[in-house]
């Protein structure tokens, strides 16, 4: 089928890729081969792929007018890929899937009939209804994902209750209806689709159909711990009424974790040296600074993640930044201990909470150039 340009395009399907060469293209022409009742347009999301994806779509495109590419950048991530994808769509109903054949393309004009005949806003793939077939995950990744299902249900609407898998990244929906919530999800959060429920607050009409879900052709998952952290991050964002930003929210749990690591390596070197309270403090200070920054890199700034020797140069910025409310910290724990109360950690705990806010808007800025 050739694009008929005088007619406007009737579904637009976005494939966010990164390094996904050797599944995409069977994609493509699965979805090409069954599209005949519709005028489709399909919208390649690629975070500058080092296996040669971008260039692929791009002859692909060339031959095939019904294909576009859109090869971003220094920006990157799943939920902003789809994001991206979702805005510069031209069809009035937009469909999402993985590009690395898990998900069956026939699968996504099953769910635009149901989305038309039933008039519904959004059309997801569950990987949990009875008649799903689940090939291509393994028995952890089905725990944890039934977990993670159960655990997002109680953040969100209650018209959301029946819905089974909140996690999904197959679905279909109509553009105008859902792009006034698209427009506000932050594009650093876990799941797309979650973050649209959440957003959206029950005002969205949503139904299921079952998914077959295949194992991979090539490559593995994408599921690391920056994921995991993410889905962390974005239910406390939903139960706190998304008050307060994504990344304070980071900054703020591991923050917590280096309360923790200042609190245990005070009592290591107390325990292993000579040296005196005040005389520990200020290297166990310093000691979970620099485990907050490397933590922080690797998770709450993984958008502007610094490496080699970035990296280094960050560290003693995010020290330099730090050294003041440092200062600030050591001073008033010291305080606290000599003329309040002798307990070590509520005083550890007084200084600590004082340097949280200049860290987190000092070091966004100065450190990884985060807005």
């Amino acid at each position: 089928m050739i694009l008929d340009s005088s007619k406007p395009i009737d579904v637009t399907i976005v494939l966010p890729s990164y390094n996904e060469r050797n599944n995409i293209e069977n994609v493509i022409n699965e979805l090409l081969n069954i599209s005949n009742q519709y005028q489709l347009e399909i919208l390649v999301i690629d975070d500058n792929s080092t296996d040669g994806t971008a260039l692929l779509i791009r002859e692909l495109a060339g031959k095939d007018r019904r294909i576009r590419l859109i090869n971003r950048y220094n920006r990157s991530g799943l939920s902003s890929a789809i994001k991206e994808g979702f805005i510069n769509a031209t069809g009035e109903i937009v469909a999402v899937m993985d590009s690395d054949g898990q998900h069956e393309p026939i699968t996504i004009f099953k769910a635009i009939e149901i989305l038309k005949a039933q008039q519904k806003d959004l059309v997801l793939g569950s990987r949990f209804l009875g008649e799903s077939n689940i090939k291509g995950l393994s028995k952890g990744r089905k725990n944890g994902s039934s977990i993670a299902n159960f655990i997002a249900r109680l953040s969100l609407s209650y018209k959301y209750k029946n819905l089974t898998d909140y996690m999904s990244g197959f679905f279909v929906l109509y553009r105008q209806s859902c792009l006034p919530f698209v427009k506000k999800i932050d594009v650093n959060g876990f799941k797309f689709l979650y973050e649209l429920l959440a957003i959206s607050r029950g005002k969205l009409l949503i139904e299921e159909l079952p998914l077959s879900f295949q194992e991979r052709g090539y490559g593995e998952s994408k599921l690391d711990l920056s994921i995991m952290w993410d889905f962390l991050i974005s239910l406390i964002h939903t139960i706190t009424l998304r008050i307060l930003p994504r990344r304070a929210i980071s900054f703020g749990l591991v923050g917590s974790i280096g309360i923790f690591v200042q609190l245990i390596s005070t009592q290591v070197i107390l325990q292993l040296t000579i040296l005196s309270f005040e005389q520990a403090l200020p290297i166990s200070v310093v000691f979970a600074a620099t485990s907050n920054y490397l933590i922080n890199n690797l998770l709450t700034f993984r958008s502007s993640r610094l490496k080699n020797i970035a990296l280094i140069r960050g560290l003693f910025k995010f020290l330099l930044v730090a050294s003041l409310p440092i200062l600030a910290n050591i001073g008033l724990t010291s305080s606290f201990y000599k003329f309040v109360s002798p307990n070590t950690f509520f005083a550890q705990m007084a200084g600590i909470i004082v340097v949280f806010i200049w860290n987190y808007a000092a070091s966004s800025k100065f450190v990884w150039n985060a807005p």
